[in-house]
């Protein structure tokens, strides 16, 4: 993974909504209207996250007919994942060494 797409994975990863969004999918596709019905804010507000989701490549927007359902595209957040590998086994070595 290029240095540009992590940036923009964790940037996408940062904001709640998106978090929230990544979850549904991670159910099963959805359309961004099924998306929008638990968040209080208008449609073109969840298209911009699903655009900052897309452009990072964590979901993948398709055109069914006249739906354009979304799906979640694990691949980004596997290497995600991998990048976090060496500090998780500090993490799981060092257990009782977290400090605030």
């Amino acid at each position: 993974m290029t240095t540009d797409l992590l940036n923009s994975t964790f940037a996408a990863l940062s904001d709640p909504t998106r978090r929230a969004i990544l979850a549904r999918l991670a159910r099963g596709d959805a359309s961004v209207s099924e998306l929008a019905e638990p968040f209080d804010m208008t449609l073109a507000a969840v298209s911009k996250h699903l655009r900052v989701l897309e452009h990072a490549g964590l979901i993948v927007r398709e055109r069914d007919a006249q739906r354009r359902p979304c799906r979640l595209a694990a691949a980004a957040l596997k290497d995600a994942s991998e990048w976090f590998d060496p500090y998780r086994r500090l993490w799981e070595t060092n257990e009782g060494g977290r400090t605030r």
